[in-house]
């Protein structure tokens, strides 16, 4: 089992920058990927970036792509998410989660098995 943690949300403006973490309670194989999910209020949940955790790869939503950087430490069973020219539009409540699976990449919320409580992230105009 893998329980994770979210941290780093907080209220920032326009064109600014924030990076969030997320701690495993244990290492995970080289199985797990390692995603972020977003939800803003009277939306759906959608996918933001997924790293592999025993590997190198990575994939991003279109909507951040060029913004956000997925990034881990396997080391200390960490993946971050590094998130440069905030817009209003990335206000959400963001999620961390586990894959188990083996489909590449994993952009689907029911492909993930574990789920950290979230992170509050605001972005002010």
């Amino acid at each position: 089992q893998v329980q994770l943690a979210e941290s780093g949300g907080r209220l920032v403006q326009a064109g600014g920058s924030l990076r969030l973490a997320c701690a495993a309670s244990r290492r995970t194989s080289n199985t797990y990927r390692l995603g972020w999910f977003r939800q803003a209020p009277g939306k759906e949940r959608e996918f933001v970036a997924v790293i592999n955790w025993g590997g190198a790869s990575t994939y991003y939503a279109d909507s951040v792509k060029g913004r956000f950087t997925i990034s881990r430490d396997n080391a200390e069973n960490m993946v971050y998410l590094q998130m440069n020219s905030l817009k209003p539009e990335d206000t959400a409540v963001y999620y961390c989660a586990a894959d188990s699976g083996s489909r590449w990449p994993p952009t689907a919320a029911y492909e993930y098995d574990y789920w950290g409580q979230g992170t509050q992230v605001t972005v002010s105009s």
